[in-house]
């Protein structure tokens, strides 16, 4: 297929506007899933489906150095985060995230926010409304911390201020004005604050828990053989702390998705792991969340006939391969029992990213979102509660979309005993 010769009209503002159906839209009369778009004044192929994600990770292919907008390090990932390197440098920076692929570290996370959990759980008892995106964001933000060995201070606010910090920057990161300035705000509040405490743990006037995450992130040290510069290393320990608490994201579309189709409650309160593990995977598939994923063109590249050159844009359409009606059939029901049907292959399934997360730059912490979501909507199908009217809408223009009410809760109260014991 023959490149057009008339210049590529430049779909940013467009990709703004339409937010997760930007790509889909390009997309729609493509059947074999990869075109050619303009983005930020640069030549851009959007490609979508399993071999897709493959040819996207492939180094050779497509490198995430110098992908990432300015805005989106100034927010979400922060600069000189581990997002942003490529070959061994990129290798041994993971090095660090590794060992949190590890079943006992991911046991020991959901331990420790489940504990949070159920203590808070008692105080929404008693209050007259509760927002489950907050209160949420507040549980794992405890949780989170105390795994990691990250010390805070109820008494002095730490706890509330990281949540809204931690939150502000996952929901800023694309999106100009209010929203925006806000996660800049908290992003650097907060490398600030982790800095000056990877600073007092090596010089000793802190202490570090004894093969904690913030132990870990001190003592790790790059290719070099360097230690990481306290920035770099409070850039990489809130890339651990923040997409963790982001999880609150995904508690609010459970709430959502169980009081859509109550059903689903009462299949969780089964007690069935593998229905569990199912529903959890329909949700992170069924939500928007991620929206797409970028990177720049290591040479000239070609895909099913579509090239583009080095240095341009290389877009993974993420949203529209979730609900690929050649990969999912019926991808707009929500539907858990799709995954005890067919063993879904790993690079078909993408909320988090595809790739290979020990070499790859597909999200070491996925496997820890699954663990916490399974261990919380189990929790969150084994209380009773009253839904108050509110908007649960969902708008697929904003990014990342959300509840609009956050899911609000009242009369909160655990359920039966016999319910529990199954739970």
């Amino acid at each position: 297929m023959q490149m057009p010769t008339a210049p590529l009209i430049d779909r940013s503002l467009p990709a703004l506007a339409q937010g997760y159906t930007w790509l889909p839209g390009l997309l729609r009369e493509r059947p074999d899933g990869v075109t050619r778009t303009r983005v930020l004044g640069k030549p851009a192929l959007v490609v979508r489906g399993p071999e897709a994600v493959r040819f996207f990770y492939d180094e050779e292919n497509v490198r995430r150095s110098g992908a990432l907008p300015g805005p989106v390090l100034s927010t979400l990932f922060g600069h000189d985060a581990v997002h942003t390197l490529d070959g061994e440098a990129h290798r041994a920076r993971k090095d660090f995230f590794l060992p949190l692929l590890h079943s006992d570290r991911i046991a020991g996370l959901v331990e420790h926010v489940t504990a949070a959990w159920d203590d808070a759980v008692r105080e929404w008892g008693g209050a007259e409304r509760t927002v489950l995106f907050d209160a949420a964001s507040l549980v794992l933000t405890r949780g989170v911390c105390r795994w990691a060995g990250v010390p805070l201070d109820d008494d002095a606010g730490e706890t509330k201020e990281l949540a809204r910090d931690l939150v502000a920057m996952v929901d800023g990161f694309a999106t100009a004005g209010p929203r925006h300035w806000r996660a800049r705000g908290a992003r650097n509040r907060q490398e600030q604050r982790f800095a000056r405490l990877i600073e007092d743990v090596r010089s000793g006037k802190a202490a570090a828990p004894d093969g904690s995450v913030l132990a870990a992130v001190c003592e790790h040290r790059e290719a070099d053989g360097e230690l990481l510069h306290p920035h770099t290393a409070a850039v990489e320990l809130l890339n651990v702390v923040r997409p963790t608490v982001a999880v609150c994201w995904f508690v609010a579309y459970t709430a959502h998705a169980l009081h859509l189709q109550p059903n689903q409650r009462e299949r969780l309160r089964g007690g069935s792991t593998a229905y569990a593990a199912a529903f959890v995977h329909e949700v992170r598939r069924f939500y928007p969340f991620v929206p797409f994923l970028g990177g720049l063109a290591v040479r000239d590249l070609s895909w099913q006939g579509i090239s583009v050159p080095t240095g341009g844009m290389v877009l993974l359409d993420v949203f529209g391969q979730n609900h690929d009606e050649k990969l999912w059939g019926d991808p707009f029901v929500f539907r858990p029992e799709r995954f005890l049907e067919h063993a879904v292959e790993r690079d078909e399934l993408v909320p988090q990213g595809g790739g290979e997360p020990r070499t790859g730059h597909r999200c070491p912490g996925e496997g820890l979102t699954i663990g916490l979501l399974e261990a919380l909507a189990l929790r969150l199908a084994g209380l009773e509660y009253t839904v108050p009217d509110q908007d649960l809408r969902i708008s697929l223009r904003r990014i990342p979309a959300r509840v609009r009410s956050g899911f609000a809760v009242r009369d909160v109260r655990m359920a039966s005993e016999r319910t529990l014991t199954s739970v």
